[in-house]
């Protein structure tokens, strides 16, 4: 049975993935991916560096960029992070052509990249954690800590598992079910998105990535988005005079 962590075999799901990714997930979240991207944003501490440069880890197709450059418009850099190259071509493509000047691109498996250490004002990621396991959740929180700069902020979001939801029941029938069929019956690459599916039931919530960070020494708020369905964390690298409420 493959390994569904391993970095080869997500690399395929999101690469067979990436044409129709954008609007499979706006239609069939009933476009709460977008809101949680922007809210994923509003979470963020400022950046406090002038013309701060920062990460989107996982970064698939950089549909948080919009949210995260009006908010914050003295960004003058982001470099995404992505084992899909599938997936940026299609950002680029897609959405950020006007953009290009602003955003680097790096193909790689994040947990065996060698990013610089306190090279980023901040760092970003939405809906990419659900792709590891928590043993890699653990180095994913250290390479957090390594390369934020002293006072440099962070924010994550992912779809979660509601437990005690009354309405759980018919989330899970939606992911496990409702989806796996649309994608047999209108998709081509079946299974793929249907795994979108079996990873954010397998995540959880954030719960655990938010204690992995702080022992990390990190600042973290952990935060429920509509009754749990997603979970994100966001704080700040020790170094700066501005805390984080955990």
């Amino acid at each position: 049975m493959a390994d569904i962590y391993d970095p080869g075999f997500v690399k395929g799901v999101f690469d067979r993935c990436s044409e129709r990714y954008i609007a499979f997930s706006l239609i069939f979240s009933f476009g709460f991916t977008e809101r949680w991207r922007r809210q994923c944003v509003e979470a963020m501490p400022a950046p406090s560096a002038e013309g701060a440069r920062g990460y989107d880890l996982m970064a698939g197709t950089g549909e948080v960029w919009p949210h995260l450059l009006k908010r914050f418009d003295g960004i003058t850099a982001i470099t995404a992070v992505d084992i899909s190259s599938g997936m940026h071509r299609r950002a680029m493509a897609r959405l950020h052509a006007h953009r290009a000047h602003r955003i680097d691109f790096i193909e790689d498996d994040l947990l065996a990249s060698d990013l610089p250490p306190e090279s980023a004002d901040f760092v970003i990621s939405t809906f990419g954690l659900k792709t590891f396991n928590p043993a890699q959740h653990a180095r994913l929180a250290a390479l957090v800590a390594r390369v934020l700069k002293p006072g440099g902020v962070f924010s994550m979001i992912e779809a979660s598992d509601p437990k005690g939801w009354w309405l759980r029941p018919l989330y899970l029938l939606h992911l496990k079910t409702v989806l796996p069929l649309i994608e047999r019956l209108f998709l081509r690459g079946a299974q793929d998105f249907a795994m979108i599916g079996t990873y954010s039931t397998n995540f959880g919530d954030a719960s655990g990535l938010a204690r992995l960070l702080r022992d990390q020494g990190l600042e973290v708020r952990f935060s429920k988005y509509f009754f749990g369905c997603a979970t994100g964390v966001a704080g700040r690298k020790r170094g700066s005079s501005t805390p984080v409420t955990a």
